[in-house]
């Protein structure tokens, strides 16, 4: 067997044997395989496609290449995944929340990158919290807690690792069989029972068109259930920010104001409780999805949530006390500056990319793995699709370093955002279910 003899045979579309991918997986994670043969094999996978066989022994090759984690718990292990928005910090409020109600929650989470923001960035604009952990520390906070939420070690799939690093410099970041299987290897080796998919759509998503978001969501959904976890997908809204912020230390005043507060009616609520409830009815732990609905619900609103991630806090070497403090332990900007609309109308339109890149370039986010992120710049207060403005209504309030940053995050953020005259009809959050 060769990694050459395996690259000619997806080229030529002949379909690849189980044992072939688990020899070229572990190629990858042992250096056997070289960038120039894994490159080659990327492209050839871009181009001819995978087959469902493929896709689920790559997927689980992936997995095995590393550290797979096993349980022996009281209660299902489950975790969701996104794809990526804007303001999207749902984990932060839905890891405490599955806790509450029973469940485990061991979540292997990334940081930002592209326009995207990353749960682990956000997390850590808690002072002293580090998601870095052993293996052995993860596991007794999940089983302790109900909830972890930590960085991957190095042995956690690395075939995808230095699979996805050759990807992102061969122009075959866009296959859909190779974005399956990095997703799902990750994610099958914290040795879930169920799994759910948050798949964005829109102007603020990787994928903007319905139907691409469609298709990833089959994949990833046949896919996992395939390679024995139950899985299933929500389509969710990514047209504007989930919740009114943008950034690390300003998403992380959401969910502590959420968590604290009992706060349970707004659209980041909504998407966490509909991914939650999902979740609950895919592992057994529930019967119907509006009871577990209710019970998430609840966890926000008495409190038991709030408890759960100020124990995860302190877990991770956060202050024992973040509940009642946490306003004076997140990081303030220096230049804290209110955004006002240039005329009266109603705002048509969100360019979330756009968006997304003036709050990157605010110092919030990464444009390569390297860059160092500034935990207290952002976007708060940001308006939503269908709110109506008047002239000098406040559009957003930029949080940045120096006055210069917020002079241009201010341009940026005029242009991203549309006032016209055309009332809105009411979106769907949650745009399709796929099972």
């Amino acid at each position: 067997m060769s990694a050459s003899s395996i690259i000619s045979k997806i080229r030529d579309q002949h379909p690849l044997l189980n044992d072939e991918i688990s020899w070229f997986a572990q190629g990858l994670a042992n250096g056997h395989v070289t960038d120039a043969q894994a490159g080659a094999f990327a492209m050839a996978a871009l181009l001819n496609g995978m087959a469902d066989h493929e896709r689920v022994a790559l997927t689980l090759a992936m997995r095995d290449s590393g550290d797979v984690m096993s349980w022996d718990l009281p209660g299902p292990i489950i975790d969701k995944h996104s794809t990526g928005g804007l303001g999207d910090c749902v984990s932060l409020l839905l890891a405490p929340a599955l806790a509450a109600v029973g469940a485990y929650n061991p979540m292997i989470s990334g940081r930002g990158l592209g326009h995207t923001g990353g749960t682990l960035d956000k997390l850590e604009a808690i002072p002293n919290l580090s998601t870095e952990v052993t293996s052995t520390q993860f596991k007794a906070m999940t089983k302790n807690i109900g909830c972890a939420i930590v960085s991957a070690t190095q042995n956690i799939a690395p075939a995808d690792k230095r699979l996805y690093a050759i990807r992102d410099v061969t122009a075959t970041i866009e296959s859909i069989d190779l974005i399956t299987a990095s997703i799902l290897s990750k994610k099958l080796a914290a040795g879930l029972d169920a799994l759910v998919l948050d798949v964005k759509c829109g102007s603020g998503a990787f994928m903007r068109e319905l139907q691409d978001a469609q298709t990833l969501s089959e994949s990833l959904v046949q896919t996992a259930n395939l390679a024995g976890c139950k899985a299933s997908a929500l389509i969710t809204d990514m047209n504007q920010p989930l919740c009114p912020a943008l950034g690390n230390a300003t998403e992380m005043r959401i969910i502590m104001e959420t968590l604290t507060q009992g706060q349970t009616q707004s659209r980041l609520c909504d998407v966490t409780c509909a991914l939650g409830a999902e979740l609950l009815v895919l592992s057994g732990l529930f019967n119907e999805h509006k009871t577990a609905r209710n019970a998430l619900e609840n966890t926000i609103k008495n409190g038991t949530a709030a408890e759960k991630f100020a124990q995860m806090v302190a877990a991770l070497g956060g202050p024992h006390d973040i509940l009642e403090k946490w306003a004076t332990y997140l990081p303030q900007a220096n230049v804290v500056r209110t955004i006002l609309a240039k005329k009266e109308g109603i705002i048509e339109a969100i360019d979330g990319i756009a968006l997304g890149n003036a709050v990157v370039k605010l110092g919030a986010g990464r444009l390569k793995e390297t860059d160092r992120v500034d935990p207290s710049v952002g976007i708060s207060e940001c308006c939503a699709l269908g709110d109506h403005v008047e002239k000098e209504s406040i559009l957003a309030v930029i949080h940045a370093k120096t006055h210069d940053d917020a002079d241009t995050a201010q341009e940026r953020l005029h242009s991203a955002i549309k006032i016209g005259k055309k009332p809105l009809t009411s979106e769907s959050l949650i745009i399709k279910k796929v099972t």
